[in-house]
């Protein structure tokens, strides 16, 4: 039955071309570089540029709890926050983040990305400007839960989105370059409110609501030029050509997701949902987001400034790039997830088995952990994507994978490094990641060579002259 419900799908994705479908569709032409190319200059820089505003908003409140706390103007002083309050406010954000990815998605198809992107940049950008005029505990908590509806959509609709102009063997590796942009955002998120700092007061105003408002109102602008500018699906791309947008329609008949194909049905949702093997990867995406989300959070907290934040962004970003690159090449997503989650998961266990005073030595196991665990992200969410087979189920999958994987993962991550354990080394954190990566890491390997298994029967019983797809490793 189950092998039925997935050729049944693939009859969503066929056309009047004649021939066997099977896991591969023959070497990439010249042709196909140069409109991948092509693609690739016009989609990429805008959706990480997107992604790095989107990014630079969701982390500034971490700067403003601690910009000019010295003289008493920052947040937490000025509206009267205690630690706690502040935990929550980061809390109700991944909450919404969670719960709005989902229809997100499905609304992203039905109303074509420029527009729906547009519209979430606009009002994230418009709800960071009015946190500049938050005055306490409840109005903040209010404005970062807005923050996190808005939000939400964004990283799964980019990975959804990719999925209508790349082949599954081409996405990983685009994933991981948009994921980069996060580390940008990090480095001159500081910077910028470094500089602010020092226009604390000015108009009246703490720097704290001036930094908000600052790195608002580039989101906000910026949701103009996305509305114009951002390619909404090959079927009807004006600035490719005739020859080109027939090309880029047919190299993704088989495992792309159609502009012109119908949009989410109660029966598209109800099988994604009861699709069991795809809560596999949800498990497992719940298990990679918890040191993401921890390590992203706290780093500063876990190296005391000692350097490591800088070398360890673009450490990861170099081995999440080669690691996503690798996967789509050898066509084996799970086993190389596989195999970071196990670097990254070593690298925690060194953190924490080794003295509290053994700095160094902990650092670098902490650089091995980010960036084994960190560069697992980008093939688990293109291996996802590769293995659904309707335009409809790839949207509600993914925005399921990290809203009821990645959000609740985040939460967790939250709270597991306990400012209590700081002269201990945080070996809560750290156990709790290292297990955590052993978890994605035999769940990858599973699900693989499940994926390998189902492969063999369908190629079994297909019959001569068949259509069939085949799943991705």
């Amino acid at each position: 039955m189950a092998d039925d419900k997935h050729n049944e799908d693939v009859e969503e994705q066929k056309t009047s071309l004649d021939g066997a479908v099977t896991a591969s569709d023959g070497p990439i032409t010249d042709a196909e570089r140069a409109l991948r190319w092509k693609q690739d200059k016009r989609i990429i820089p805008l959706s990480a540029g997107i992604y790095f505003l989107c990014y630079l908003d969701r982390s500034n409140i971490g700067n403003a709890k601690i910009l000019n706390a010295s003289t008493g103007n920052d947040l937490m002083t000025e509206a009267n926050i205690s630690n706690w309050e502040f935990t929550i406010a980061l809390f109700v954000f991944l909450v919404a983040y969670g719960v709005f990815e989902v229809p997100s998605n499905i609304l992203l198809k039905k109303l074509r990305p420029s527009r729906w992107i547009a519209f979430l940049m606009f009002s994230w950008g418009a709800l960071t400007i009015g946190l500049g005029g938050i005055h306490n505990y409840a109005s903040l908590t209010v404005v970062r839960f807005l923050l996190g509806v808005f939000e939400a959509g964004l990283f799964p609709g980019l990975v959804y989105y990719l999925t209508f102009w790349y082949k599954a063997d081409e996405r990983s590796i685009r994933v991981a370059f948009i994921l980069a942009s996060a580390t940008l955002a990090g480095a001159f998120g500081g910077a910028i409110a470094y500089g602010i700092g020092h226009i604390n007061g000015a108009g009246g105003l703490s720097a704290w609501r001036w930094l908000f408002i600052i790195e608002g109102i580039p989101s906000l602008i910026s949701a103009f030029f996305v509305f114009f500018f951002l390619p909404d699906f090959p079927e009807d791309a004006k600035w490719l050509t005739i020859q080109e947008r027939d090309l880029a329609v047919h190299r993704l008949r088989i495992e792309g997701s159609k502009g012109t194909h119908k949009a989410m049905t109660w029966n598209d949702a109800k099988q994604t949902l009861t699709d069991w093997r795809l809560w596999g990867h949800y498990i497992i995406y719940f298990g990679i987001s918890v040191p993401f989300s921890s390590l992203s959070l706290f780093t500063p907290s876990i190296t005391a400034g000692l350097g490591y934040d800088d070398l360890r962004a673009q450490f990861d970003d170099i081995v999440q790039i080669l690691t996503s690159w690798s996967a789509d090449h050898f066509n084996e997503r799970g086993l190389h997830s596989a195999a970071m989650a196990v670097i990254g998961a070593v690298g925690f266990l060194i953190s924490a088995a080794l003295p509290s005073d053994a700095y160094l030595s902990r650092y670098g196991g902490l650089i091995i952990a980010a960036s084994g665990a960190f560069a697992c992200i980008p093939p688990l969410l293109g291996w996802l994507s590769s293995n659904i087979f309707s335009t409809a189920s790839v949207g509600m999958a993914i925005a399921l994978n990290i809203g009821l994987g990645g959000a609740p993962g985040q939460i967790v991550g939250v709270f597991i490094y306990k400012s209590d354990e700081a002269k201990r080394g945080y070996p809560t954190g750290h156990w709790t990641n290292a297990a955590l990566l052993f978890l994605v890491a035999a769940g990858a390997v599973i699900l693989r060579f499940y994926y390998a298994w189902r492969n063999k029967r369908i190629l079994r019983e297909r019959v001569e002259g068949q259509e069939v797809r085949l799943f991705k490793y």
